[in-house]
């Protein structure tokens, strides 16, 4: 099983930026980040493989940036240009199979907020 801890949430305005970090205990192939806010579904954000393949949720594009460090085993996600709607829990998961595929493990979390 794999650990992940999730860094770097808070509150920011509106049009600001933040990065998040998330830590593995291990070894992955392919590192997730997620959102959900109360009441909705988890939804995907971005993905990169260890070759550094990226993928982006359409509302993500161009304002997020997702990056990885495979020595530390760690993903980031850079939020730039953060929007009120982005305020939400972000969630990092990690996978073994295809990008379509949900991550098998999960972190716990952080919350971001966007004031406007």
């Amino acid at each position: 099983q794999v650990q992940l801890v999730e860094s770097g949430g808070g509150l920011v305005q509106a049009g600001h930026s933040l990065t998040l970090s998330c830590a593995a205990s291990g070894r992955t192939y392919i590192m997730y980040w997620y959102r959900q806010t109360p009441g909705k579904d988890r939804n995907f954000v971005a993905a990169i493989d260890w070759r550094l393949n990226t993928r982006y949720a359409d509302a993500m594009k161009g304002r997020f940036t997702i990056s990885r460090d495979n020595t530390q085993n760690t993903v980031f996600l850079q939020m730039d240009g953060l929007k009120p709607e982005d305020t939400a829990i972000y969630y990092c998961g990690v996978g073994n199979e295809g990008f379509a595929v949900q991550p098998k493990y999960w972190g716990r979390g952080t919350q971001v907020t966007v004031s406007s």
